[in-house]
């Protein structure tokens, strides 16, 4: 991950032409059409006095009648512009949120997991989405664009008349940038510290509406009353920081309308006084107030436009390093692996998390055959799911090699390569589709998720729902859909991963969420669910190795064993039989 980012307004604006190029001229054409309007009407105004002075008074009305109609046209033309500008900001935003969305999930698993990063994110997502910045990057760049125009075009009345406006405009626009800056200050320092404390805001927020974790506090009431008490007080935090941003931003605010109140009186004075000496015209006094007054603005403008800008470059900081990390560190492979999987060797893998200084795989060697049903067993933080992450290639080793046919995994082309592995996680979610489309993955029919529905045991559970295969998962969405159990869920799970067309099932505690008796059920079909296929099968319940050709036992990281359950079980000091034998008394009893 890139730590600065060389200029990052200039790189947003690149990125964003590419999401959409066409709003960018819908933006310049409404960027011409707001500064014609502006100096039009300066100039026009005093060519129409001019002819009153004269006493021209038909050609008078007949200017008039087209200064009208003009504006009536530029009327028509700002809004057809701002209306598409409008559109065209809302395409741009969805495509903006496209293109992140799938850098986000393609970025390294190991990323989501670590502090660092989900900071990262939230400072991205607070910095795009709570601040309003690509509205704001887009509207600021429309208005220099515009106030550009508007300056040039009317700098030169200016100029030409008195050379002290000049000099009142200059002043002005320095004490407007000291303002502007105090303001950005307190700002930029409200955005930093606000931060870590939204993170925390919205953890609370997010646990207090979840519905599982809803049982919990609302069971135990102390819980319930701690949430309550930190929710208020990371809200009083968070007004309090609002309330200093908003006091910092008015005095701010304030200054400046002095400043320009001051300077609007010093450019009446000064033209005045020019009026009063003989030698101006009505008509010139109204292009020089007019033409002063406009670029005074425009000025303004530009420079709140170009602080804002410098301000939203920071906000979007985050965003382009959270979309560099995904693809410095997204590398793939280029050999596809089109054949199926006869063989997976661990050779020397050693492994510890990110920031973590602890080996959680300590030289760890095994290797399987195609076809063969291995069951890996050990205590708690042994390193068992681990093996599973680096197989899915969420994680890389820090030394020695993952092999698929021979071949390092990484040397695979992503794609293919996970199509050759399915896998039921411990924490495995289905999706808010219907149970036919969270089992094929939208791709089959009805009859094939039909199929695989009786294998896991939820035929029965299925025909008795209205829509039967087609029904909604969760009623999140749709009153009509099913709120499965943990077990049902589960089940639905293991059909997804069992239909996958794969040649490698992982099974990581598939049956964790499930009664005694689908648990056996599932133990007694289990070569059957899985065919010819190779499977990695983790349980805590160690009756499930009684059904795999062999069970790799670890032992705080290291391979303590790696066997048949029938010659593990002659060694009464091991690790697998004393777990073996720990868990059959208790069903024993």
């Amino acid at each position: 991950m890139k730590n600065n980012i060389k200029f990052p307004l200039f790189k947003f604006i690149v990125f964003s032409y590419k999401c959409y190029k066409s709003y960018f001229l819908v933006v310049i054409l409404c960027c011409l059409f707001k500064a014609g309007e502006l100096v039009y009407n300066a100039y026009s105004l005093s060519i129409l006095i001019s002819y009153l002075e004269k006493g021209n008074y038909k050609t008078s009305m007949l200017c008039g009648l087209i200064i009208v109609l003009i504006n009536l046209l530029f009327y028509f033309l700002n809004k057809l512009a701002s209306r598409l500008v409008e559109v065209g900001l809302n395409k741009l935003e969805k495509r903006i949120d496209e293109v992140i969305s799938r850098k986000l999930m393609n970025m390294p698993f190991q990323n989501l997991e670590d502090p660092d990063c989900l900071d990262l994110k939230e400072r991205a997502r607070m910095g795009l989405y709570n601040f309003d910045t690509i509205n704001s990057i887009v509207t600021n760049l429309f208005n220099i664009i515009q106030n550009a125009i508007v300056i040039i075009s009317l700098g030169v009345v200016i100029v030409s008349f008195d050379y002290r406006l000049v000099i009142v405009l200059i002043v002005t626009v320095v004490f407007n940038v000291l303002f502007i800056l105090l303001s950005i200050n307190a700002s930029m320092k409200f955005f930093m510290d606000l931060i870590p404390l939204n993170r925390k805001f919205s953890y609370y927020i997010d646990t207090i509406f979840d519905d599982k974790k809803g049982k919990d506090y609302r069971m135990y009431k102390n819980i319930g009353e701690m949430l309550e008490k930190q929710y208020i007080s990371y809200e009083k935090q968070t007004l309090s920081q609002f309330n200093k941003l908003f006091n910092k931003t008015c005095f701010s605010k304030l200054g400046q309308k002095i400043v320009n109140y001051i300077e609007l009186a010093l450019i009446y004075i000064i033209i005045i006084v020019r009026v009063s000496k003989g030698g101006v015209s009505i008509a010139s006094f109204s292009l020089y107030v007019s033409s002063a007054i406009a670029i005074t603005k425009a000025i303004i403008d530009l420079i709140n436009g170009n602080i804002d800008l410098s301000r939203c470059s920071q906000y979007i900081i985050p965003l382009l390093q959270l979309l560099d990390f995904s693809i410095e560190d997204g590398k793939d492979g280029t050999i596809k692996l089109n054949d199926s999987i006869y063989s997976l060797e661990f050779k020397n893998v050693f492994f510890k998390y990110p920031k973590s200084k602890n080996l959680i795989l300590d030289n760890v060697s095994f290797k399987i055959n195609k076809g063969e049903k291995i069951s890996i067993v050990g205590l708690n933080g042994a390193g068992k799911t681990t093996i599973v992450k680096l197989i899915a290639r969420l994680y890389k080793p820090i030394s020695g090699g993952i092999l698929i046919n021979g071949i390092n995994i990484n040397d695979y082309e992503y794609k293919s390569y996970i199509k050759q592995i399915s896998a039921v996680f411990q924490d495995f979610k289905l999706f808010a589709y219907t149970l036919k489309e969270n089992i094929l993955n939208g791709d089959g029919s009805e009859k094939d998720a039909y199929d695989v529905i009786k294998l896991v045991g939820l035929k029965e559970k299925v025909d008795s729902l209205p829509k039967g295969i087609n029904t909604l998962y969760t009623k999140s969405y749709d009153d009509d859909g099913v709120e499965l159990s943990g077990g049902e869920a589960q089940k639905i799970a293991i059909a997804r991963a069992l239909y996958a067309n794969s040649s490698l099932v992982i099974l990581d505690e598939p049956t964790s969420a499930l009664d005694p008796l689908a648990e056996a059920d599932i133990y007694q079909n289990f070569n059957k669910l899985v065919k010819n296929k190779t499977a990695i099968y983790i349980s805590h319940r160690m009756s499930s190795s009684i059904f795999c050709d062999k069970i790799l036992v670890l032992n705080g990281g290291k391979v303590e064993s790696y066997d048949t359950h029938l010659n593990l079980m002659k060694d009464k000091d091991s690790l697998y039989y004393k777990l073996f034998n720990a868990q059959a008394i208790n069903y024993a009893e």
